[in-house]
């Protein structure tokens, strides 16, 4: 990603005003950029160590090419952060955190390839088909996506079996039909149709792009052994910041340029998708995300100073330009 232009999604979340509760949150939305800029070098260092080239050196080379070509990481920070509210640390969450990422990519390899949304450019740089070809770009979104199970089975540290247990079923939940997978499916599907409603569109979204979100969430949670009480509100949170970052996609996509996305802008019209702003139009669109993002907030208004990185992350969502 062009680091001018997270600069500029940071420079433009401190400047949201939060409602009601919230002289400690714009706070928290203050600092948001150094939380950012520190737990992005931390992930960032963890994955440059989790994958190592050897022989066959084509395939390790093209996981690498797109796991370390940048991007906001916000899945591992989520997991990361919801880890920490939960009482955990964030040495036993960052390899879920790391396979969160790979799976993330592993996603973002196959919709760019020519049977899926068909670009050219994923975070500034030439997709990973571009650049290694269709084969072996496909192999590399499927070698991502089984070892990012195997990364937490192996690198994960000090926590009880039975928690990882269940983050690694709900990260396969999350990829697979009940979620990536059959969110993808319909969104195929509906390309060209425009007859969709949008309940339709928030199963798309809410399954495409929010089933990870909303693990990256949970498993943070789930490591640390969280209550029921706190698993459900973060359940809540997680759902609505991801409804709302599919929005904010949505009009980005009609509102940001190439540079600035690092990838094709206008893609969804030339698609002829339908979107949240064909719906609702561009203002409405942000006004119905800004609405996701204060019932996300509220959820976790209770925890006050430990729950601040997620609560500014909420608002990161709809004031980012990329």
């Amino acid at each position: 990603m062009n680091t001018q232009v997270f600069e500029r999604s940071l420079q433009n979340s401190e400047l949201v005003q939060p409602q009601g509760f919230e002289r400690e949150i714009k706070q928290a939305t203050f600092n948001l950029k150094a939380y950012l800029s520190q737990r992005q070098a931390q992930v960032e260092a963890a994955l440059e160590e989790s994958i190592t080239v050897v022989y066959p050196e084509k395939i390790y080379e093209a996981m690498r090419y797109s796991l370390l070509a940048g991007g906001k990481r916000l899945r591992p920070i989520l997991c990361l952060a919801s880890c920490e509210l939960s009482g955990g640390t964030q040495q036993m969450a960052m390899p879920t955190a790391c396979a969160l990422e790979m799976i993330h990519t592993m996603s973002l390899i196959h919709d760019d390839l020519p049977a899926m949304d068909n670009d050219d450019y994923r975070r500034g740089k030439l997709t990973n088909h571009k650049v290694y070809g269709e084969d072996i770009a496909i192999l590399a979104g499927d070698a991502l996506l089984a070892y990012a199970f195997e990364f937490i089975a192996v690198h994960s540290k000090g926590v009880p079996a039975q928690q990882l247990l269940q983050v690694v079923a709900k990260l396969a939940h999350a990829v697979t039909a009940t979620g990536i997978v059959g969110g993808q499916v319909l969104d195929l599907e509906h390309e060209g149709q425009q007859n969709v409603d949008v309940e339709t569109l928030n199963f798309i979204h809410t399954h495409k792009t929010g089933a990870l979100l909303e693990a990256s969430v949970v498993c943070g949670a789930l490591l640390a052994g969280a209550s029921e009480d706190l698993l459900q509100r973060l359940e809540r949170y997680a759902r609505n910041i991801g409804l709302a970052f599919q929005i904010i996609d949505d009009v980005l996509d009609i509102t940001a340029t190439t540079e600035e996305l690092g990838k094709t802008a206008g893609k969804d019209q030339k698609a002829q998708k339908v979107t949240y702003p064909s719906l609702w139009g561009i203002e409405e669109s942000r006004l119905e995300a800004k609405k996701l993002v204060e019932k996300a907030k509220a959820e976790l208004a209770c925890f006050e100073k430990s729950a601040q990185p997620l609560i500014a992350l909420a608002d990161f969502i709809t004031a980012r330009t990329n």
